[in-house]
């Protein structure tokens, strides 16, 4: 990269520019997507970050509505998979048929999976059996899948939005911890509010309903993606950042004693790494061109909560995880603050 567009007058002009674009993008996915603008944040930060996100909630809350809307506001190729437990493998990621030439020749050919495109939603993927929800594995971490021993690269930008259900449905299968921990957010998408669902009904049972536009193109996504790891990062934010993933450790002696009676196992290092990027996601859709400690702490649920999990007795005693990541996250910040 040329020296000129390292300096530091460039990248502020640059990530201000990158703002503007970012404040089109949402308000032209807000306009069908009513409502929940923390989820539409979370979303954008996933995509922004190179990320998945795992997007949690009952059916009819617009999960679907709103990974259709970012496909077409960010300007990436789509498809759509629903999960089921007869979904097998190759539905996903594509198989080889034999075709036979006009001259009589045999041979086989790839027929691509709706894996092979920029914008995956994995729909309901709770409700297809760990063999196929192991499918996408490699797929998010690699960006790459491989079949009949021929390693297939994926379009680029590659993410993959997944809806699930609470797991307390039935017919639901827990993803394996290894597949939670790629995705790099988890958006909880909840009931809307009564002023926004009397706005939901008003723009959605009339004869026209808000359309979106594409703003971004996927080059300029990459873009965006490349730019945002270049935003700087204070050592206290990056302390901050270091010193909350530890504390959900229960095995580190510093963890605090809560931590150590109810959390079964903590995050590893990808939840430092998906924090680090995050935060600064955070700070682009605010319009601001350094990340705090303010948005490691809006972070910390949406980037720990998969990552971790209660052990049993805490689960007995009727805890709840989401309670105590923001319990101990507030321990952690008085004692930042207090250094």
């Amino acid at each position: 990269m040329p020296e000129t567009e390292n300096a530091p007058e460039n990248l502020v002009a640059d990530i201000e520019a990158l703002e503007e674009k970012l404040a089109a993008a949402k308000a032209s996915i807000t306009g069908r997507f009513i409502g929940q603008e923390r989820v539409v944040d979370l979303a954008l930060s996933a995509l922004l970050c190179g990320g998945h996100g795992l997007l949690i909630g009952l059916p009819g809350l617009g999960k679907t509505l709103l990974v259709d809307t970012l496909a077409t506001v960010m300007g990436l190729k789509g498809n759509r998979i629903q999960f089921t437990p007869d979904l097998m493998p190759a539905d996903i990621l594509g198989s080889e048929v034999l075709d036979k030439k006009p001259g009589g020749e045999r041979a086989f050919r790839f027929i691509e999976g709706p894996v092979f495109c920029q914008l995956l939603m994995a729909d309901e993927i709770n409700r297809a059996s760990p063999r196929t929800q192991s499918a996408l594995l490699q797929a998010m971490q690699e960006k790459e899948v491989t079949i009949a021993g021929e390693h297939r690269p994926l379009g680029e930008p590659f993410h993959v939005l997944a809806t699930q259900n609470p797991i307390e449905q039935e017919g639901t299968y827990p993803l394996p911890e290894a597949q939670l921990d790629r995705f790099l957010v988890q958006i909880d998408v909840d009931y809307p509010t009564r002023e926004v669902e009397h706005d939901i009904l008003l723009a959605t049972t009339g004869v026209e309903t808000g359309a979106s536009m594409q703003v971004f193109t996927d080059k300029e996504l990459l873009a965006a993606q490349t730019l945002l790891r270049r935003m700087p990062v204070g050592e206290r934010v990056v302390e901050m950042i270091l010193d909350l993933v530890r504390a959900f450790r229960p095995e580190e002696e510093s963890a605090p004693d809560a931590v150590k009676a109810s959390v079964a196992w903590g995050p590893g290092p990808r939840a430092a790494q998906a924090l680090m990027l995050t935060v600064r996601a955070a700070a682009l859709l605010e319009g601001r061109l350094a990340p705090s400690v303010e948005d490691v702490i809006a972070m910390a649920r949406p980037v720990l909560s998969h990552r971790m999990a209660l052990s049993f007795a805490a689960r007995a005693r009727g805890e709840e995880l989401g309670a105590l990541i923001d319990r101990i996250t507030e321990q952690v910040t008085r004692i930042e603050d207090a250094a």
